[in-house]
């Protein structure tokens, strides 16, 4: 039987992967919270290591106050950052695989066309480069037992993420705003999390950096217009640009992320963004939709 460490199993990933634990009876988990491993204290995730021995450990956490980082810089780099590379020593040490998860963040959203792993690098906010610091610290530690999956736009029915927040503002305004110039693809953590376990289960392994998101290109505002149709909402969804909704940190305004090798390598079908979010919805609404 095969051990597995989760950090930040209270987030969102970490939560929709002990909803699947149970499917795969042949892993061992070991499910630790920020109460029960603090990722950025060095000693203590080698400590936790040592009495807590593992083959693999799949690292949900990270600071992802994206604004707040902005003035956070030092907190951000430290958990984003110094604490990838700790969890991949301690996981050198054991013996043991990581499978860290990033964000296409780490891109400045210049592109045009699908991002691919290899393609240049250049954050825009400082979550982005603590994030990208992160993945730099974990292969370079161990380079042949680390996984890097980059993500974006990360939802799920548990705690707080961009379809719970439109469903609430659905059902108390008449009308909302939705930036509609930046583009990418949403993940529903679930789907992410089915396909990390079965990436774990399997007898394959290629270390270094994959991209993971839901297959389809949508912006943010054409996300909000899908959530309004399934939740049954009369609310007016109004586009507007980036330029008249300023946050501290920038956001890439193009962040799409390729597939493929992903996809190729371990032999993954991603589900299609919209079939994705019907079934978060089913599972947040109090009883079924209409169809």
């Amino acid at each position: 039987m095969q051990r597995i460490i989760v950090t930040g199993a209270g987030g969102q990933l970490g939560r929709e992967l002990q909803a699947l634990a149970a499917a795969f009876p042949a892993l061992e988990f070991v499910f630790a919270d920020r109460g029960l491993l603090s990722i950025d204290d060095p000693g203590q995730i080698a400590s936790f290591f040592d009495d807590n021995r593992c083959d693999w450990c799949i690292n949900c956490a990270a600071y992802t106050a994206v604004d707040k980082a902005e003035t956070e810089k030092e907190a951000a780099f430290r958990i984003n950052g110094d604490a990838p590379g700790w969890l991949a020593r301690a996981c050198k040490v054991s013996g043991a695989r990581l499978i860290h998860i990033s964000t296409d963040y780490v891109f400045d959203g210049s592109s045009s066309t699908p991002l691919r792993e290899d393609d240049k690098t250049s954050p825009i906010n400082t979550y982005g480069a603590s994030k990208l610091d992160g993945e730099q610290k974990a292969l370079r530690e161990h380079p042949n037992g680390t996984m890097i999956i980059r993500t974006s736009w990360v939802y799920s029915e548990f705690g707080n993420n961009f379809v719970k927040t439109m469903m609430r503002l659905m059902g108390e305004r008449t009308a909302i705003g939705v930036v509609n110039d930046q583009i990418g693809s949403p993940t529903y953590a679930a789907d992410l999390a089915a396909a990390i376990l079965h990436i774990v289960a399997g007898s394959y392994w290629a270390p270094g950096v994959y991209n993971y998101s839901n297959e389809g290109t949508i912006s943010w505002y054409d996300f909000a217009l899908a959530i309004r149709v399934l939740i049954g909402s009369s609310c007016q969804v109004n586009p507007i640009p980036s330029a008249n909704f300023p946050t501290p940190a920038r956001r890439p305004h193009y962040s799409l992320l390729d597939k493929s090798l992903i996809k190729k390598t371990y032999g993954l079908s991603i589900p299609d963004w919209r079939d994705s979010l019907e079934a978060c919805i089913s599972r947040l609404l109090p009883t079924p939709r209409n169809k």
